[in-house]
């Protein structure tokens, strides 16, 4: 299949509005990617038409809200190639899915003295919600370094996984550098050790082809907004058996069987973790964002993004002043890097008055910049619809930047 980046770009309205004068290119995807017109007209639709709670109700809105739910529960086991819809579970994100489980995991599983193991290259998301479990189960937080090029310290990581090691939770791909993380290898080892592992891949399910099963991963989060869908939704995908064995994370109405004020029988999966009334149109619409995914490819997307990506790499490394952070070579869509000894912010604003949309600062990895001691980075992150004339912009953005800052 030929890449039609012109038709793709065509596919995302606000690609086609102007910035400070200049025409927007956008490159702070890894923080949340443009929709395009089809997640569009399909929120738009669920609103006008058949706007309805669902599961509830026996009259035909209902019915039509509830089966395009489900609709659109069975795309995400497809994309994912989970074994059972049930095992997707329907949350506010990313970060919903791992405090989800942080919860639950705490709830008898966790006691103290266990070793929860996480990376140095973790997003807030994915540390904070554990060191709230290790708070309140006595639980030990573990944390892989980061060597100098970005990438896990490999070594380090067998010497941290050790009988007391309950729990592995670590990012796909990391946002601040792009690293992707030999998550084969991690599962294969953890498992040996009995110890189920958590993915975050916020940042990988719109670049990496993903197959859960094939993976073997026992949990896998992800967010709608980072994958051309809505804010507000994310997906958390769970083994069967230890989604029964874990204990509700809210309760409420939908995750019930029977309820009396002696005694409340839990629901069956998935409804068992899906408390109140959801986001109904992001979840509908998420499913018609994983369509449009498909439809383009993630094998071409994914082919598309590495040559970006190194297309961008070698343009910056042109620069005298540039210090890029984390230079492994198995990284996808995203480039932080330094401009001299100015501040990340500084450089931000001079891309932004020339329409360069670029993310600055610690990226919600504070100690990943301590690690690097750096106060953070302008981070560059690609997607789908980025090409060379985007990077070529950029740079030509960031070489006036760097007259008026150096």
């Amino acid at each position: 299949m030929i890449y039609n980046i012109e038709n793709i770009k065509k596919d995302f309205p606000i690609l086609q509005r102007q910035v400070n004068g200049s025409p927007l290119v956008y490159l702070d995807n890894g923080a949340t990617t443009q929709k395009p017109q089809i997640v569009l007209d399909a929120l738009e639709k669920y609103y006008k038409e058949y706007n309805s709670n669902i599961h509830r109700g026996v009259h035909y809105l209902s019915q039509i809200a509830t089966d395009e739910y489900e609709v659109s529960r069975n795309k995400v086991k497809t994309f994912l190639n989970a074994k059972h819809s049930h095992e997707i579970i329907f949350t506010s994100g990313t970060t919903g899915g791992i405090n989800l489980l942080a919860s639950s995991f705490s709830k008898g599983y966790l006691k103290a003295g266990d070793e929860i193991l996480i990376s140095g290259m973790e997003h807030h998301s994915n540390i904070v919600p554990w060191q709230m479990a290790c708070e309140a189960t006595g639980a030990v937080l573990k944390v892989v370094p980061v060597l100098e090029d970005g990438s896990l310290d490999w070594e380090s990581f067998k010497t941290l996984l050790n009988e007391k090691t309950k729990i592995i939770s670590i990012t796909y791909v990391s946002n601040s550098l792009g690293t992707i993380n030999p998550v084969e290898d991690i599962i294969k080892l953890a498992h040996q050790n009995n110890t189920p592992v958590i993915l975050d891949a916020a940042q990988a399910v719109q670049h990496i082809p993903l197959d859960v099963q094939k993976l073997d991963v026992d949990f896998l989060v992800f967010s709608g907004h980072k994958t051309y869908g809505p804010t507000g939704v994310g997906i958390l995908y769970g083994k069967e058996n230890w989604l029964n064995q874990l204990p509700p994370y809210q309760g409420g109405g939908d995750m019930i069987k029977e309820v009396s004020f002696e005694k409340t029988t839990y629901n069956e999966l998935p409804f068992k973790f899906e408390a109140g009334t959801p986001n109904i149109a992001g979840g509908i619409v998420l499913g018609v964002a994983l369509d449009y995914l498909n439809s383009v490819g993630l094998e071409n997307i994914q082919k598309h993004e590495e040559e970006i990506l190194n297309y961008a790499n070698e343009r910056l490394l042109t620069f005298e002043n540039i210090r890029i952070i984390g230079s492994t070579p198995h990284k996808t869509s995203v480039i932080s890097f330094l401009l001299g000894d100015v501040h990340p912010y500084d450089v931000g604003v001079l891309l932004d008055k020339q329409g360069i949309a670029v993310r600055t600062g610690h990226h919600c990895t504070q100690p990943l910049m301590d690690r690097f001691q750096i106060p953070g980075t302008v981070r560059a992150s690609f997607a789908m619809y980025n090409d060379k004339q985007d990077v070529d912009k950029f740079i030509a953005a960031l070489e006036r930047a760097s007259q008026m800052l150096l």
